[in-house]
């Protein structure tokens, strides 16, 4: 894991879902991510998927790979709580 990030639990990512606090991030392999600016999460939905939760598991059958995650800034470490 990137040393210097915070940790932030699951019920603290959840607030970060576009409705609840204006942040806009997911989760991914214990990585935080900020996807506010991408026009796909506009308003915290991207298709079926939700900002604001662990996506490791729901985005192995995405027709995009791991790379997509390299446009956007990482924010924190996922804790495992």
């Amino acid at each position: 894991m990137e040393e210097g990030l915070p940790a932030y639990s699951k019920s603290q990512l959840a607030l970060r879902n576009g409705q609840d606090k204006p942040q806009i991030w997911i989760a991914y392999r214990g990585y935080i991510y900020d996807v506010g600016e991408s026009r796909l999460w506009k308003n915290g939905m991207h298709y079926e998927h939700w900002a604001g939760q662990d996506l490791t598991e729901e985005l192995r059958e995405a027709p995009h790979s791991d790379t997509v995650f390299s446009k956007f800034q990482r924010v924190g470490i996922l804790k495992n709580d």
